[in-house]
């Protein structure tokens, strides 16, 4: 049998992910309302990044995985990135 340890994570730590994440998408709110051009986009694609990370960190229990799977994890964000420069090139020289 597999031997999975339990990792408690105590409210006061879920708290602060929601206040955390509730800010960002704040922020996000916030940014989209101001004109920067071609910025508004690209804070807002980092600020959705952050909350992502918090969201594997803290509710998938990504820092208590092994190495492994943490470079599996580390690719599929590279991946990301690469698509969302594509996606920005493609935007930015139209």
């Amino acid at each position: 049998m597999h031997n999975d340890a339990v990792h408690i994570t105590p409210y006061r730590t879920h708290l602060w992910v929601l206040v955390t994440l509730l800010a960002l998408t704040f922020v996000t709110i916030t940014v989209t309302w101001i004109d920067l051009s071609a910025l508004t986009v690209l804070i807002a694609m980092v600020i959705a990044s952050v909350k992502g990370y918090i969201v594997l960190t803290y509710f998938m229990h990504l820092k208590y995985e092994s190495s492994l799977f943490r470079v599996f994890v580390f690719m599929v964000l590279a991946i990301y990135v690469l698509v969302i420069l594509f996606t920005f090139s493609d935007y930015l020289f139209r």
